[in-house]
């Protein structure tokens, strides 16, 4: 794309939004490398950023955030400065000292996981070895000081100012001290005033006490002194002072010259690092949700879903928007104060941001095309300098932009015609389209002019759009309906707004025919949409509480097969409990029969007592053997083929099977699908005719094992196992390749799934998915044969 001219970024704002993005960088690096940024030359170069970009995504779900170090400038300036001095200051080397460690930290990280992550390599290539550097600039301190060890001449010059200072003190300590001259002080305290030792004396005393005036107090009530006993030793401690500071520029000198050798190597790196903290703003603003990378596309165009004006934020509404496919012109209308023109600079600015490399504010499924220049004609460019109204300032514009574009170009037309006679200016707008029309210029126009709507309705490759307007709250809506012309309501607004209902009416009669026919129609439309949606709501609504229904149903279902066993089970238990409590009275009963002299009524009782338990055992025996006879069912169910009839044992449920899947079977009845054990269904009929299938030659797995396994919201504990059990059953079953979705999430789930794969024989290879697969969020395993 051709870079932007100012009055474009102007007019779309570029600035203010890239301010939006910039407060994610964390260095001014990163904020330099997005307000230098310029639209993708070529294709080439933006796939090269998206890809990037991906990379950098993956990179911080998978490793975290590269290493940064907050104290890093940029430090170019300061080179370019250094040039005709050769030399930097012990606190500018300490600068350049903090970017290139960042540098050959980054430059370490890049290499540790360039084989996972080789779009990183653009940033690592950028970096040098820049150790014989580090070890130089070793010497300074954090605040840029040289340490003592910087040279031997250095730390002999120190080691002797030290000493010095130490005979000075102690000398200037006996003076303060001597009895002869102490009462002269006004305090017994040694000063330094211009690297030199000296004592504070009261001013009567000044023309008797045997120093040199050095400095007078703020007060003027004393006088700073050197006494003569210290002059000498002063003397040779700015001698060595001096003796320092020459060797310090003399060391910061040797080191400004090194660094400059490397200035390319520095330059490199920083411009580098400015483009690491920059696509690390970006990736912070895709991973908050919102923002997204668009879809590329060869042929001139763009599709945006939900897209939203980063200004506006939250608040906007998303509007859904194309042109090049089966139209290269879209003309939006709709009343003042809709949201045309923020429409108009919402597609502008995310095919520039596009085309940036920058992620825009959109769902996913949003594509951008070639377009290779941006025009902008929006707002009110009245210039008093060159004498020029709004429509002349409008006409000069656009005179330029048909010049200049083609094929491949994006025009953004606001408020078409306006400025001049309504019948003219309408008239010029449509041969304005019909001329971007025939150079194949893409074109995003607004207007409220009728014969402009009418030339769009009718004329193949434009296409008409709506922001839409609530004629009842009389407050626009800021969707965008695409197809759909848009009335500009000037009456009902006015009518609504209490102007009187003669005037409304002299002006509904001075429309022309066409006009209220074209707005009634217009009016229309929008009914009929609005009716519509209204009726999908209407309609979804149902089918959602159509499938809870079934839902419902359908687990009531398997609640209750779940738990008949159960109960019958339960059943059984108490009746062998009744049984049994019964032949323990019956024994006992014979006991104390056995003692008594009715012998023939006592036999008599006990035979009518166990009569009585036996018909219990009996049925429990019976329901015992009924249970066990359903079991052995599962031998005859195993035979149960697709089509044939059955039903459910214990159920009036009947149905037709669809598939048998191990011990299971999945059962049509009516518009549900159940899913039964083969040992709860019985056949009714004839199986139902199948087709006979083609002949062809393919690998039998066993019925039951999936191409994908689901693990995620599991623990590591719980999913590891499965995993390893599910990849073990595709493995025997013969697939050469399976998905393991475990999600994004922090990525601990990925990483112990990865781990657990290493250690698999039959595992090939491991990678995550495309974006067609799944992305970060699956696991693609491929199988050793």
């Amino acid at each position: 794309m051709k870079p932007l001219c100012r009055f474009t970024e102007n007019a779309l704002e570029l600035r203010k939004i890239l301010d939006i993005i910039g407060r994610r960088c964390r260095s001014e690096l990163g904020i330099e490398t997005l307000y230098n940024l310029s639209p993708a030359r070529d294709r080439t170069q933006l796939e090269s950023r998206q890809a990037l970009l991906r990379d950098v995504l993956r990179y911080r779900e998978i490793e975290g955030d590269f290493p940064w170090d907050s104290r890093v400038v940029p430090v170019s300036i300061l080179m370019q400065e250094a040039k005709a001095s050769a030399m930097m200051s012990g606190e500018d080397l300490v600068h350049v000292r903090n970017l290139i460690a960042l540098a050959m930290a980054v430059r370490n990280e890049i290499r540790r996981v360039q084989e996972r992550f080789p779009e990183l390599e653009q940033i690592g290539r950028r970096l040098r070895d820049f150790s014989p550097e580090l070890t130089l600039l070793g010497v300074l301190d954090e605040e840029g000081c040289l340490y003592d060890h910087a040279s031997p001449e250095l730390k002999e010059i120190r080691s002797r100012i030290n000493a010095l200072k130490g005979t000075t003190r102690k000398t200037g300590q006996a003076l303060l001290n001597d009895p002869a001259t102490s009462n002269m002080l006004q305090d017994r305290v040694l000063s330094l005033r211009n690297g030199r030792f000296v004592v504070l004396v009261r001013a009567e005393h000044v023309s008797t006490y045997p120093g040199i005036v050095m400095d007078r107090s703020s007060s003027g009530n004393s006088f700073y002194l050197e006494p003569y006993r210290l002059a000498a030793l002063n003397n040779r401690l700015a001698t060595a002072q001096e003796e320092e500071r020459e060797e310090v520029f003399r060391i910061l000198r040797k080191m400004t010259l090194k660094i400059l050798e490397r200035e390319t190597a520095v330059a490199e790196a920083e411009s580098a690092l400015g483009a690491l903290d920059l696509l690390c703003a970006e990736a912070e603003l895709v991973e908050r949700g919102g923002w997204h990378l668009p879809e590329r596309s060869l042929s001139p165009g763009f599709r945006f879903c939900g897209l939203v004006h980063p200004l506006l934020g939250e608040k906007a509404i998303p509007i859904d928007v194309a042109c090049g496919d089966d139209f290269n012109i879209l003309v939006v209308t709709g009343p003042n104060t809709g949201g045309k023109t923020v429409a108009l600079k919402t597609v502008g600015v995310a095919v520039v941001l596009c085309w940036m490399g920058l992620p825009i504010m959109a769902r996913e499924g949003s594509v951008v095309g070639e377009i290779d220049s941006v025009y902008v004609d929006v707002g009110d460019e009245q210039s008093i300098e060159q004498n020029l109204s709004t429509f002349s300032a409008h006409v000069k514009n656009i005179v330029s932009i048909l010049e200049e574009a083609g094929p491949g170009s994006l025009v953004l037309l606001d408020e078409l015609g306006s400025g001049t006679d309504p019948q003219e200016g309408a008239s010029l707008g449509i041969a304005l389209l019909e001329a971007f029309r025939e150079k194949g210029v893409l074109v995003l126009a607004t207007t409220h002019h009728n014969p402009i709507k009418t030339y769009a309705l009718t004329t193949p490759g434009v296409e008409t759009a709506s922001m839409e307007f609530d004629p009842v709250s009389l407050k626009p809506t800021f969707s965008l309906l695409m197809g759909i012309p848009g009335k500009s309501n000037a009456l009902l607004i006015a009518e609504r707004l209490g102007m009187p209902t003669g005037v409304i009416e002299r002006a509904r009669a001075n429309l022309r025919g066409e006009d209220v026919s074209a707005e009634e129609l217009i009016g229309q439309l929008q009914e009929k949409r609005a009716a519509l949606e209204a009726e999908a709501r209407n309609v979804t609504e149902e089918r959602v509480r159509l499938a809870e229904i079934r839902q419902s149903f359908e687990s009531k279902i398997s609640r209750f097969e779940a738990t008949k066993e159960d109960r019958l089970k339960e059943a059984d238990r108490r009746a062998e409990k009744i049984v049994k409590e019964a032949e323990q009275a019956a024994r006992e009963l014979l006991k104390s029969l056995e003692k008594s002299t009715t012998v023939s009524a006592a036999h008599q009782a006990v035979n009518a007592k166990r009569r009585n338990l036996e018909r219990i055992r009996q049925a429990a025996e019976s329901r015992e053997e009924k249970r066990i006879e359903k079991r052995s069912v599962k031998a005859e169910g195993i035979r149960l083929q697709p089509g044939d009839a059955v039903q459910m044992v214990d159920s009036p449920v009947k149905g037709i099977v669809e598939s048998v899947s191990g011990e299971k079977a999945t059962l049509v009845a009516g518009s549900f699908r159940l899913e039964v054990p083969l040992n709860r269904l019985r056949k009714t009929g004839d199986a139902m005719p199948r087709v006979q299938p083609e002949i062809s030659v393919k690998t039998i797995r066993p019925a039951g094992v999936p191409g994908s396994i689901m693990i995620r919201g599991m623990t590591v504990d719980e999913a590891l196992p499965e995993v390893e059990r599910y990849l073990d059953q595709a493995y025997r079953a013969g697939y050469d390749q399976v998905a393991v979705i475990h999600g994004r999430g922090t990525g601990t789930l990925r990483k112990a799934v990865q781990e657990l794969l290493k250690s698999l024989s039959y595992v090939r290879e491991y990678r995550l998915g495309e974006h067609g697969e799944g992305g970060y969020g699956v696991t693609i395993v491929t199988f050793s044969r």
